[in-house]
């Protein structure tokens, strides 16, 4: 009877959050409320009245892991938007710090920055919950704490970031669309247990349910990492006897996977991934054989939307939700060619193609606040290509 008394007190609470839930998305524009699933936590901004300090700002950039092409492709595209406000005389300096996996030593620059005064701080953060604690400090600081590539669990940021369940499942839906008769798939997750990794697996054993038709044969871990996907493949494939129709990923690592089925003997089996330079560069090399479907959780349309949102709460908008969703761009293979560029070759693993048209439409992004206008000192149309020096 107590546990029954203590379920019919908690009940009405998880109905009530789930009811603000609801309101909060439901007043979003319908676009943006089809990129929300129930994998996503949201809830109101706690910057609906934030009142930022006087120009020029210092901004501050808090990055958790500078080992890989991604976040150096992300932070040389923050460096250049910041770099190009400092120009205009909005922001005086642009302090940037790397943990290097260490997420007490993020803990503590990020502090450093609460007590230099930073006017706003960007990050990556290298954990969902140990850095809620440092970033209720910052707002307390009267600091607005925007995350990218991952959200915190704390109230007190803006986390703005691809919604990894949904992407899982329309890789999942766009493997079922390309093979209506049904077949077999090997599933390559990222980092085995990783929170994100876990939402993508339940995009794709969503989408595998409602096709009927397809299995998954193996599923194996590639740490969104080249090389060890490559081998994780190959292992896979030698214990793995029958044919594979699709290879279900969602980092950046295609061009591994399709290598290790060419040096297996394999067929070249349809791959879902997100698009990267040498994937295009294998395509070009084997367009006989290549077979894509896929997205681009692009490095410089993450920097550029942290970028965005963080320069539009310093000019005083004022976000409706503590949770952005972006949008990302569907990659088929009749899209490659608009993607590629002369200077992608297979081993271009770290050039990141810049997409065709932005993903993330300022008018789009307005729709997260409640006055929103266009984002000063952005123009999409100037982003660098991928190939300029």
């Amino acid at each position: 009877m107590k546990a029954l008394a203590v379920a019919l007190l908690v009940l009405p609470a998880v109905q009530a959050q789930a009811q603000d839930r609801a309101e909060l998305i439901g007043a979003l524009p319908e676009k943006l409320q089809a990129l929300y699933t129930d994998a996503i936590e949201v809830g109101p901004s706690m910057y609906s009245d934030f009142k930022a300090p006087a120009k020029p700002w210092r901004w501050c950039h808090s990055e958790s892991y500078m080992g890989n092409p991604w976040r150096v492709t992300f932070n040389d595209e923050l460096k250049r938007l910041v770099e190009g406000a400092k120009s205009a005389g909005d922001v005086s300096e642009f302090v940037v710090s790397d943990s290097n996996g260490d997420v007490t030593q993020q803990i503590s620059q990020i502090r450093a920055f609460i007590e230099q005064g930073c006017s706003v701080i960007t990050t990556i953060a290298g954990s969902s919950t140990a850095l809620n604690a440092v970033i209720e400090d910052a707002y307390k600081a009267g600091i607005p704490v925007i995350t990218s590539a991952g959200a915190v669990t704390t109230p007190y940021a803006i986390n703005v970031m691809h919604n990894q369940n949904l992407w899982g499942y329309q890789m999942g839906e766009g493997i079922a669309e390309n093979l209506p008769d049904g077949g077999t798939i090997l599933q390559v997750e990222g980092i085995s247990g990783h929170p994100l990794v876990q939402q993508e697996n339940a995009g794709l054993e969503k989408a595998v349910a409602e096709a009927g038709n397809l299995t998954i044969a193996r599923k194996v871990s590639g740490e969104w990492t080249g090389t060890t996907t490559k081998s994780s493949v190959l292992q896979a494939l030698a214990t793995t006897p029958q044919q594979i129709d699709a290879v279900w990923s969602t980092g950046s690592e295609a061009r591994f996977i399709a290598e290790a089925f060419q040096q297996a003997g394999r067929p070249l089996p349809l791959i879902t991934a997100s698009i990267s330079g040498d994937a295009l560069g294998f395509w070009h090399a084997n367009q006989d054989n290549f077979k894509f479907y896929g997205g681009e959780v692009s490095p410089h349309v993450a920097a550029q939307n942290a970028f965005r949102v963080a320069l539009r709460i310093l000019e005083g908008q004022k976000p409706l939700i503590n949770t952005i969703i972006a949008p990302m761009p569907t990659i088929t293979q009749i899209d490659l060619p608009t993607w590629y560029k002369d200077c992608m070759k297979p081993d271009s693993a770290a050039i990141f193609p810049v997409p065709p048209t932005d993903p993330f439409p300022e008018e789009l992004l307005n729709g997260y606040f409640s006055n929103g206008a266009a984002t000063p000192l952005y123009d999409f149309s100037k982003v660098p290509a991928s190939c300029a020096d």
